[in-house]
């Protein structure tokens, strides 16, 4: 297998394990993956948050980790790499007003290149408008843009993914194991036991 390149979008108080968790587990298995936040460069930091579910009517947020950025978003050129992968949590809402973000996620989404988005992350798809006709996850209070921009919302359990043409979609953290195996199956990862 050889490893892919991954763009990873993020921003401040992106979801700490939606952040960390892919972050890490895609260069364990040999995919270069580059963590870009608009307005920052390599080496700066993000700060994260904490979601649990704990049954209240929506989920909690405590404060998360520093997250150390290793690539520029300057430099980001959708045409370098070979997939996408966004961040949930509270960065989506922000980063979907930013028109260089918008294009980036258009044309990986034209080129047909992999796309993954956990929890509030098909905030940025549906800003992007390139889910029309897609079934798309995502955390439930993200469902009415899902459906405004065109996309059928997959309502699934917390801990389950959706694979649709190009996009991996999932509801939170809960799902890492299915999100990032449908992700790793997208990207042609073939882990051998």
């Amino acid at each position: 297998m050889a490893g892919k390149k991954i763009l990873f979008l993020t921003g401040d108080f992106a979801e700490d394990y939606e952040t960390m968790v892919p972050f890490q587990a895609l260069q364990m298995v040999g995919h270069t993956v580059h963590a870009v936040c608009p307005g920052k460069k390599a080496g700066e930091k993000i700060k994260t948050a904490i979601h649990d579910f704990e049954g209240d009517q929506t989920y909690t947020e405590k404060p998360g980790h520093l997250f150390a950025l290793n690539a520029s978003f300057d430099e980001a050129d959708a045409g370098n790499y070979d997939a996408l992968m966004i961040a949930g949590g509270r960065a989506p809402e922000y980063l979907r007003l930013n028109e260089r973000v918008i294009e980036l996620v258009r044309q990986f989404a034209q080129a047909n290149k992999p796309i993954a988005a956990v929890c509030h992350g098909a905030q940025l798809l549906a800003a992007a408008d390139v889910i029309r006709g897609k079934r798309i996850s995502a955390y439930p209070a993200c469902s009415p843009e899902v459906r405004m921009a065109g996309g059928e919302y997959a309502q699934i359990e917390v801990d389950q993914a959706v694979t649709d043409g190009n996009f991996v979609t999932a509801p939170a953290w809960p799902a890492h194991p299915q999100w990032l195996a449908q992700f790793l199956r997208l990207l042609g990862t073939e882990i051998r036991l």
